[in-house]
């Protein structure tokens, strides 16, 4: 037969077990807090690893549209190039592929290539050196007037009638315009030289055309 349980084992035995009730409730809850600690913490990574995509995602698409302006920008300028130089510019073919292995921001590099067209496409004024060749213009302008005026002038001694009359007319108004026919090489010379033809080298040309006009006027005499 089992012997009968004193009071003190009892009470001892019900501590016992209040005690690992206690611990067991303290290692549950322990356990739930951690549980919940490593669920906040895979949330936060989580999120945190979508709000990475999600920044990747759009520094690609800006990376795409900005690859796109700079292809385009570059296209454009290079056209502007090869218009600048004319016929030599039409054997450079396309534009040249991107470099390798080069960081940085190319929006810099277009703009100082931007700037550096800009500066190319305004016509500074012809240098005083040409100046002899400008005279030239004038010259050769007049002369070719005068040969003109002189044919007119024989077509109507030779055709006689009212060509006899109208002729010298002509002749006259080609001859006294010689000096302006030196312009027209002139502007030639200063758009070869990517120059303008300003009022100084315009002087020149009208000059050296009034005086060779005068001169051959004074001599056909």
């Amino acid at each position: 037969m089992n012997e009968p349980v004193t009071s003190e084992t009892y009470a001892a035995q019900v501590r016992r077990l209040a005690d690992l009730t206690a611990r067991v409730h303290a290692q549950r809850e322990e356990a739930r807090t951690w549980y919940e600690r490593q669920c906040a913490a895979a949330e936060q990574a989580v999120a945190e690893a979508a709000e990475q995509v999600r920044q990747a995602e759009q520094e690609l698409v800006d990376a795409r549209e900005l690859q796109d302006r700079v292809d385009a920008e570059a296209a454009h300028l290079w056209q502007q190039l090869r218009g600048r130089l004319g016929s030599a510019g039409r054997r450079l073919g396309g534009p040249p592929a991107p470099a390798t292995g080069v960081d940085g921001d190319p929006r810099p590099l277009l703009a100082g290539v931007r700037d550096l067209l800009d500066r190319t496409r305004q016509r500074g004024e012809l240098p005083g050196s040409v100046n002899p060749l400008l005279a030239l213009c004038g010259v050769v302008g007049a002369g070719v007037a005068y040969a003109l005026g002189v044919g007119a002038r024989a077509a109507g001694v030779g055709y006689g009638g009212d060509l006899a009359v109208g002729m010298p007319v002509l002749a006259l108004v080609v001859t006294l315009l010689g000096p302006l026919a030196g312009l027209v090489p002139a502007k030639v010379l200063a758009d070869r030289r990517h120059a303008v033809l300003g009022p100084r080298a315009m002087t020149v040309v009208l000059a050296a055309g009034l005086v060779t006009t005068a001169l051959l006027l004074v001599l056909g005499r």
